[in-house]
């Protein structure tokens, strides 16, 4: 194994990735020579609203819905706000109960616990070891108030996939709304939409840029809109499209290829195995249902905070958890929710790979984690 000195390395790509050069070419044209207000009747009117349409299209195709059912927004935290918050509140007279599960991003959890503070009410499935699921259990916590099942395709944290297939096609049988948050998934796990409601998906994790995202909404399905304005967006998001950011979300989309997703997966495959060889390590979530760039990994009596501030300084970008929830200084709810000693919850690391990722990238970030955690237990 040859190590090779680079100054800095990016292994953070669940929290974000890096734009796509393609991207931003074809957002670049845009900023220069579609601006038009997409809205506007004018000719200029016309060529965005053209630029709309067809990105529209191309995401769509990439989902596998219509394009009438995409509705574009800020991100994944709108397009989940918008999901429940939407459904929720236009479905008052069927039901105030909804589904969910404890490992949840904090884009769901938290729409959840404001929910509550309405007067709705939330089950909150719990998870195995591995962070799944137990089919049985959410078909015994469906009621007759029920209204709104929502599970994520794949966990931000710790990798794991859902079976958002089987999730569906339970809902459809007991007539149900079922939403996904797929953002951590879209084009990296195929998956049929077919008996999905709901799915939310974004940009920025598939090296687009940040700021944008859509909800999928299968057509029949009602929700009672969250902003108010114009009548943008099938008059259910108000404001002017981000048509640059829009049509860099449908670039990266259409250059995102499979061939990219088994580089990862092998990759992802040949560090684990060499993190393994740390002694009093331990890998969390699925070994076989985990995303194909993911790896969370446990460091038993290490310090997370301080293992993560060594690398830091020494050029390797990686995280604890959440993007989202990073400087709150709580322990993962993910890893509680799977039952992981504190002793390992402590010393956890998210490593996250992109199709930019090397495998000298990947030996030098072994060395300097496994020499960074002998260090930090010998200080003990």
């Amino acid at each position: 194994m040859r190590l090779v000195k680079i100054s800095k390395i990016f292994l953070d790509n669940a929290a974000t990735t890096r734009v796509d050069e393609l991207v931003v070419e074809a957002m670049n044209k845009i900023y220069l020579n579609v601006y038009g207000n997409p809205s506007s009747v004018h000719i200029f009117g016309e060529d965005s609203r053209d630029v709309l349409v067809k990105s529209r299209e191309i995401i769509a195709k990439a989902v596998g819905v219509d394009s009438n059912e995409i509705i574009f927004t800020s991100g994944g935290t709108e397009s989940n706000n918008l999901a429940l918050k939407g459904i929720m509140h236009a479905n008052n007279s069927k039901g105030k109960h909804m589904i969910t599960q404890k490992t949840e991003h904090p884009s769901i959890l938290k729409v959840c616990s404001e929910l509550e503070n309405e007067g709705y009410e939330v089950t909150y499935l719990p998870v195995d070891k591995d962070g799944l699921i137990n089919l049985e259990e959410l078909k015994k916590a469906i009621r007759k108030d029920t209204v709104l099942v929502t599970i994520m395709h794949a966990n931000n944290e710790i990798g794991t996939i859902f079976p958002i297939e089987d999730i569906a096609k339970i809902c459809k049988e007991k007539k149900l709304i079922f939403h996904t948050d797929a953002c951590q998934s879209f084009l990296k796990v195929k998956f049929n939409p077919e008996n999905i409601d709901l799915i939310t998906i974004n940009s920025h994790k598939i090296h687009g840029p940040k700021g944008v995202g859509a909800l999928i909404i299968k057509s029949g399905i009602k929700l009672q809109k969250q902003m108010h304005g114009g009548e943008q967006e099938s008059n259910i998001r108000s404001g002017t499209e981000n048509l640059p950011g829009i049509c860099g979300f449908a670039k990266a989309c259409s250059i995102t290829k499979q061939s990219d997703v088994k580089r990862m997966t092998e990759l992802r495959n040949y560090l684990i195995d060499l993190l393994l060889k740390i002694p009093n390590t331990k890998l969390n979530g699925s070994n076989e249902k985990r995303l194909c760039n993911n790896i969370n990994i446990s460091f038993k009596d290490v310090e997370g905070d301080m293992l993560l501030f060594r690398l830091s300084n020494q050029g390797l970008a990686l995280s604890t958890g959440s993007a989202c929830t990073a400087r709150n200084n709580k322990p993962s709810h993910v890893l509680q929710a799977i039952g992981l000693n504190k002793n390992f919850i402590d010393g956890s690391l998210r490593i996250s790979l992109s199709k930019y990722t090397t495998k000298e990238e990947l030996d030098t970030a072994y060395d300097l984690i496994q020499k960074s955690v002998k260090l930090i237990r010998s200080l003990k």
